[in-house]
Parts: C-alpha cells; sequence; structure tokens
C-alpha cells in the first residue's frame, strides 16, 4: 500500500499559474470544509489538517483567511463535490474529483478530456471498488508499535502501518481520519506531520508503455487545468523517467 502512495504522481507544473491554480483549489476545499465542519480548526480536524497542509504549499495566509471568512458568511458560493470514474489512455483506472457550483459545466468538461484523448468515462463505482478509500498520516517518528498501540486503543481500524527511514505511515479507512488524527495528537501532542490526507489508493497498477505515456501525460494536464478539479488519482504506472 504504501508503495503505491509514494508512486502517485504530483501533476503540478512549477509555474506562476500553477501556483495560483494551487491557491484556487485549496481556498475552494478549505471553504467547503469549514462551511461543513464550522470554521474553527480546533473544531474541526478535517479543516486543521486542509490549513496545515495548505501552509506547507505555500499558499499566502490571505487566501486562507478568504476561504474561512465566506464560510463563516451567508452568502458566497455554493461548491459541492462530485467524483468522476472512467479508463482512461493505455486503460488505466482514472477517479477525478471535484468541487463545482454547476454539475452539469463540470460534467461536461471532465467528459471532454476523457473523449479528447480517447479515453471513456464510467458511471459511478465502475472503477473506484479498485481503489482504497485511505486516511493517510506519515510523520517523524521510529516507535511503531506504541503509534499502533495508540491507534488501537481508540479504537481505530488501521489498515497499514509502515516505518522506514525515521518516518511512520500510517493508513486508515477514510471515515476513521478524525478519529485517527485525534487519536495521535492525544497519544504524542503537537505531530508536524508530513501527510496528513485523504487518498485514493490503487490496489493495483496498469504499466503505461509506448504512444499512450504521452497521451496519459496530456490527459492529466487537460484535467489539472479544469478549475473544478480538485484531485486525480490513478493506476497508471508510467516509466521512470516520466513519474
Amino acid at each position: 500500500m504504501g508503495r503505491a502512495f509514494q508512486n502517485r504522481k504530483e501533476s503540478m507544473a512549477k509555474t506562476a499559474a500553477a501556483k495560483t491554480k494551487v491557491y484556487s483549489k485549496y481556498g475552494r476545499e478549505i471553504y467547503v470544509c469549514a462551511k461543513a465542519g464550522g470554521t474553527d480548526p480546533n473544531g474541526n480536524l478535517a479543516l486543521r489538517g486542509l490549513i496545515e497542509r495548505a501552509k506547507k504549499d505555500q499558499v499566502p495566509s490571505h487566501v486562507i483567511d478568504k476561504a474561512l471568512d465566506k464560510a463563516s458568511g451567508a452568502g458566497g458560493e455554493d461548491f459541492s463535490p462530485a467524483r468522476y470514474e472512467g479508463f482512461g489512455p493505455g486503460n488505466a483506472m482514472v477517479i477525478v474529483d471535484c468541487l463545482t457550483d454547476n454539475p452539469n459545466r463540470t460534467f461536461g468538461d471532465v467528459r471532454g478530456c476523457f473523449t479528447k484523448t480517447k479515453s471513456k468515462i464510467g458511471t459511478p463505482g465502475s472503477v473506484s471498488h479498485m481503489f482504497d478509500h485511505c486516511a493517510i498520516f506519515s510523520f517523524t517518528g521510529n516507535d511503531e508499535e506504541a503509534v499502533l498501540e495508540a491507534l488501537m486503543e481508540a479504537d481505530v481500524d488501521v489498515t497499514d502501518i509502515e516505518q522506514e527511514e525515521g518516518r511512520i505511515t500510517v493508513f486508515a479507512p477514510h471515515t476513521d481520519y478524525a478519529k485517527a488524527k485525534q487519536a495521535l495528537l492525544d497519544a504524542f501532542g503537537e505531530i508536524d506531520f508530513e501527510v496528513d490526507e485523504i487518498q485514493f489508493l490503487p490496489q493495483t497498477t496498469t504499466p503505461i508503455e509506448g504512444d499512450d505515456v504521452a497521451m496519459f501525460e496530456k490527459f492529466l494536464g487537460m484535467l489539472n487545468e479544469l478549475d473544478d478539479v480538485q484531485n486525480v488519482f490513478h493506476n497508471a504506472e508510467l516509466p521512470e523517467d516520466e513519474a
């Protein structure tokens, strides 16, 4: 499981335009998270983790504050989550997570990315059953047994735990995210999480070869250019120099 997580491709180009896109994504995600669970990070662990992650990605404070201000007011956009699934170039399985204020527009835009790269968008559940929906926490540490014990005492259904090169990575069902994070904080105090998020991890991988490599890169690029797309998860195994 850990290998699938480590090999997950981050498809953001390091340009000014991409930075603006990152800020926009975080702003939208923070707004939705705060709207759903409250604007106080101490009472909304998912929001707290999101803000910490945003700061690590160098999102300016004013972007975070603006999203929280919007969420605390009655007005503002009304974003809702949308998830699309299908098969990308090379028949790799793909999950596209979006936040949208216009589902019809978003579906059309995402479907366009599939059709323009000779890919096939599927029905809900068509590929997600081949992924594990996991809460993932990674932090500095060596005492794997103490971490496991703290999580089990809190009745967290730990899926997997790894200790490698002075770092511990915990995998749990996405439904146990808040419970697992709180258990770690209660047991070990303030933790500087290197990873603190929910992801889809593929159970198997699909090697991508030949012309499909460039097409898959194009497919990911098109999806990441869409404002409504928050995350793209896939099981493609790209050549080393492409990953």
